[in-house]
């Protein structure tokens, strides 16, 4: 497995890692051989070419290439020197409709990553000599040195590809960022096609039949007055039914006890539904009530209720446990929640599993998603989320 840091702690020795360190420094010859050629050859070119408009193309497909060799050195310093260096967000196609044709080339030549790159490959020659010729003497004729020489060796290699193969922070947030913000949007359409769905089987169905009926009755009010009387009453009964359908939607969306009263309330009334045989527990110390300015951001709050919602109905359906605990609470800027069962476990985030989906809603807006569920149980589930969104923050300020 990677690890974070760029240089390892434990004690060179004769063991798996030596052979990977030595494996690489030996592949350093011709790595440098083919970056430096590529590197050279292709950034000269198009350099030499800018003063027409081939060259910016040249020197666009010279950086290309030069991302593509990053790629290539940074999954050698992952699986061989076991440093965990996070791959860029990759340049997007930008060849739709109505884009500019430059909008590519322009993107790769402003690309601070891919000059870094070039910067990495033009001393990656040099070095990768020095580093082959040495492990090759190591390997001849300083055998007992050579876990100490291929550790040096590739310490140097490991700070190289962690200061110029890195991706910039802000770019890695943007990264993340971006692939929230799909999961979000994800969530959010699949949302809206469950309240679609709901609608049109539920309560739509359930009017038309509604509003048949009593026309069925206004046409039988002077012939059969009794008949249309027993109608009315049927539908005066479908009436009802409608409109617990509508308010069971309604709370799906948002609930009122929420809005109204907080989230402490609001998990009160969640856990009043779990049918756990010894019924759910909350233990809440959040501020509630009227007065917004001392609870969580609107946006936070739902997110909280409705991960306590499907968690505790996870619970009811697939735990087969006795009990349940919900704990609520603030520390600093942050809301933790933890959903305790006595159950079964063995849950995990499954991809496309309703963890999964849970996790990446929480994980979206800067929260930490973290379950703990051996075989057997019990089963602990700890949601992190900041208090305030940046915007809401930004907005109250």
């Amino acid at each position: 497995m990677p690890h974070d840091s760029a240089l390892p702690n434990e004690r060179p020795a004769f063991n798996g890692r030596m052979w990977r360190e030595v494996s690489y420094l030996l592949l350093g010859f011709p790595m440098g051989v083919l970056g430096f050629i590529v590197t050279v050859v292709g950034v000269s070119l198009g350099l030499g070419l800018l003063i027409t408009v081939v060259g910016v193309w040249v020197l666009a497909g010279a950086l290309f290439l030069i991302r593509g060799l990053g790629v290539a050195e940074r999954g050698l310093v992952r699986s061989l020197l076991d440093v965990d260096i996070a791959e860029p967000p990759r340049l997007r196609d930008l060849r739709r409709a109505g884009d500019s044709v430059w909008r590519r080339p322009l993107a790769l030549l402003s690309d601070g990553l891919s000059w870094r790159t070039a910067l990495y490959l033009l001393i990656k020659l040099p070095w990768g000599v020095f580093g082959f010729a040495i492990i090759l003497v190591a390997l001849v004729a300083l055998w007992p040195l050579l876990p100490w020489i291929a550790r040096l060796l590739s310490s140097v290699d490991r700070l190289l590809a962690a200061a110029l193969l890195s991706p910039p922070p802000l770019a890695e947030r943007v990264r993340e960022l971006e692939d929230d913000r799909g999961a979000v949007v994800d969530t959010a359409a699949a949302d809206l096609r469950r309240i679609e769905r709901d609608l049109h089987d539920g309560a739509q169905a359930r009017l038309v039949a509604l509003a048949m009926d009593l026309g069925l009755a206004k046409e039988k009010l002077t012939e059969d007055p009794e008949t249309a009387a027993r109608m009315v009453s049927d539908a005066h009964g479908e009436v009802k039914l409608v409109l617990q359908e509508l308010r069971d939607l309604a709370r799906g969306i948002h609930p009122a006890v929420l809005t109204d009263r907080g989230l402490d309330a609001a998990l009160s009334s969640v856990a009043s539904r779990c049918t756990v045989p010894g019924g759910a527990r909350v233990n809440a110390d959040l501020p509630g009530g009227a007065d917004r300015a001392s609870r969580p951001d609107p946006a936070v709050e739902g997110i909280a209720y409705f991960t306590v919602s499907e968690l505790l109905t996870n619970v009811s359906k697939h735990a087969g446990a006795r009990t349940a605990t919900v704990d609520a609470w603030r520390t600093g800027d942050r809301l933790l929640l933890q959903v305790r069962d006595d159950g079964r476990g063995g849950a995990d985030e499954q991809p496309g599993g309703g963890l999964a989906g849970l996790a990446e809603r929480i994980r979206a807006v800067d929260g930490v998603f973290v379950v703990d569920s051996p075989l057997g149980g019990p089963t602990v589930v700890t949601v992190e989320l900041p208090w305030r969104t940046r915007g809401a923050t930004a907005g109250r300020a």
